[in-house]
């Protein structure tokens, strides 16, 4: 089996997450906020899927393109959804080729989206445990999950089920757990205890969503199932219609939910970017790790 490098350093770890456009415009845009954020010297990058699978192809041709013209080591999301266990084998062999050597392994959402009723693929797989043993099995990656401070939507407030699931796919394979955005250290800081009192060593690193548009936010907390706390909805209310002052909000709040993470020992910040720089550097300057060097 090949030997893979760990994601999660000694020190904090600096990571950044991007989607695949849907056209050449919106191409265009990445490799634009690309330029900036690449001077952040990000230990990797992260790639998504669409909901129900539907960007895959472009999925693969994002990641594989960011490895060759960065060289930062990228994660390329994998799902269950709408591909066979011997489709997904086939992506893994498509990452593999493109030198890529991490996968973030998900269930992933139906094309409805969190709340449409699953759907499973024949031949497939219903649960991201099976596809952290795929990857597990196939070799020579090192494999991420998906944490939930809030917990996860389908869970219905049941946190033991999600502890529960994540010691599974730490047993199954998985080496680091990055967290979907949330607004309060606390939520982070339980999960993370919660973890330790059952014996895990699984690296959870803090998704920290930089707020930059009040109607983005309120559809991205419907469908993650992320409560906004009540403080923060009123904040952004009272400014949604005026883009800097929502710009500067969600900025300050990112930045002192950074601080406060870091003080509590995380061992990575994750930034959510939208496929934008402007907000992501501007936390950065804030927290003065914008000036980092090669790692």
């Amino acid at each position: 089996m090949a030997t893979v490098p760990s994601l999660v350093m000694a020190a904090t770890s600096i990571s950044i997450e991007l989607f695949p456009p849907k056209d050449v415009a919106g191409e265009d845009r990445l490799w634009e906020a690309m330029e900036s954020l690449r001077t952040l010297h990000p230990d990797f990058i992260s790639v998504t899927y669409g909901a129900g699978g539907s960007t895959r192809d472009r999925t693969i041709r994002i990641t594989k393109e960011l490895t060759e013209r960065t060289g930062i080591a990228t994660v390329a999301h994998l799902t269950c959804v709408g591909s066979s266990k011997e489709e997904l084998r086939a992506i893994l062999a498509q990452y593999q080729e493109a030198g890529i050597r991490s996968i973030l392994a998900l269930r992933g959402d139906p094309a409805g989206g969190p709340s449409a009723p699953w759907q499973s693929h024949p031949g497939g797989f219903d649960h991201a445990d099976q596809l952290v043993t795929l990857a597990k099995e196939f070799g020579g990656f090192e494999i991420g999950v998906a944490a939930f401070p809030d917990g996860h939507p389908s869970s219905m407030g049941n946190s033991d089920k999600d502890i529960d699931v994540l010691l599974r796919k730490e047993e199954l394979g998985a080496t680091f757990a990055t967290t979907q955005f949330f607004f309060e250290s606390a939520r982070w800081a339980n999960l993370v205890e919660r973890l330790r009192s059952r014996g895990s060593k699984l690296p959870v690193i803090a998704g920290i969503l930089p707020v930059t548009n009040v109607k983005q936010l309120k559809r991205m907390a419907e469908l993650g199932g992320t409560p906004i706390p009540a403080h923060i909805e009123r904040k952004f209310s009272a400014v949604a219609d005026d883009p800097q002052a929502v710009y500067a909000i969600g900025v300050e709040l990112a930045t002192t939910l950074s601080q406060e993470l870091l003080e509590l020992g995380v061992p990575g910040l994750h930034f959510y970017t939208m496929n934008s720089s402007a907000a992501t550097m501007q936390i950065a300057s804030n927290l003065r790790i914008d000036n980092r060097g090669p790692r």
